[in-house]
């Protein structure tokens, strides 16, 4: 779970309606109409910009994937890695097969290796694996991008639809105050849409996307190894350079691994 994501957005919204209140009642940002412009609007041109099946994928996975951390420590993956690397030096790939990987992209790698696979359509399916991974992250955040640029826009339409209302009834001198505060309101409804859900979350998807990049680059480097029966120690030197510099010396210094052996195999 990332937790700063979830305490990201509900302190906003804290924030945001505390200062309502505290100037006045909540009541009189509520707009039906300006909603609609500004939510309808919004989809509509998301819609227009991308498949529809893709902006449902989006905004389903979306949100999960920025507030579920999935990612492994790479410590840890280096860790299974160079147990993984001495198990198949002492008693061959085939034995890998008892070994149970958390990692479901490691898994994958582990058991094309155990089925004897060639070392180029091992990298190939593993590349394969991995860029399609990436490119739909990478479209989830782009549209979330979108509906955080088209958010604002709307606003603005909505307010300059309130505007002109405003304007044609003008009879009544001191209905201009009141309607001049519910013309703005979708401006309001557009910025908070746009830059407290939308574009954090197009930020959040961009980041976790590279940080699935370098972890999946990881493990397919640890796999190419194992695959060719490669020292630990060698090993270790190899996947260090994934990690900064701070974090290289704790490698090996956890005795989780990440892996589970089945016994009796």
């Amino acid at each position: 779970m990332d937790f700063a994501t979830l305490i990201g957005l509900i302190v906003g919204v804290i924030v945001v309606v505390a200062a309502i209140l505290v100037g006045s009642g909540l009541d009189i940002f509520l707009n039906l109409p300006g909603f609609l412009i500004v939510v309808g609007g919004t989809m509509a041109a998301t819609f227009v910009k991308f498949p529809l099946n893709k902006v449902f994928i989006a905004l389903k996975t979306g949100g999960q994937t920025a507030v579920m951390n999935v990612q492994q420590d790479p410590r840890a993956l280096i860790d299974t890695s160079l147990k993984l690397a001495e198990i198949a030096r002492k008693n061959g790939v085939l034995a890998l097969e008892s070994v149970e990987v958390k990692n479901p992209f490691f898994r994958r790698g582990i058991k094309l290796c155990v089925d004897g696979h060639p070392t180029e359509v091992i990298r190939s399916a593993m590349i394969r694996d991995m860029e399609l991974s990436i490119h739909r992250n990478e479209e989830g955040s782009h549209i979330f991008s979108a509906i955080g640029d088209s958010a604002p826009a709307f606003g603005m339409i909505g307010t300059l639809v309130g505007l002109v209302q405003m304007l044609s009834a003008m009879d009544d001198p001191k209905s201009i105050g009141p309607a001049m505060a519910v013309a703005l309101l979708t401006t309001l409804y557009g910025a908070i849409i746009a830059n407290l859900i939308a574009l954090p979350i197009s930020d959040k998807l961009e980041s976790k996307t590279e940080e699935e990049r370098l972890t999946k680059e990881l493990i397919l480097e640890a796999i190419m190894q194992i695959q060719a029966r490669q020292s630990p120690m060698i090993l270790a030197d190899i996947l260090e350079g994934f990690l900064p510099e701070n974090q290289r010396a704790r490698v090996g210094d956890d005795d989780d691994g990440g892996y589970d052996e089945e016994e009796g195999t």
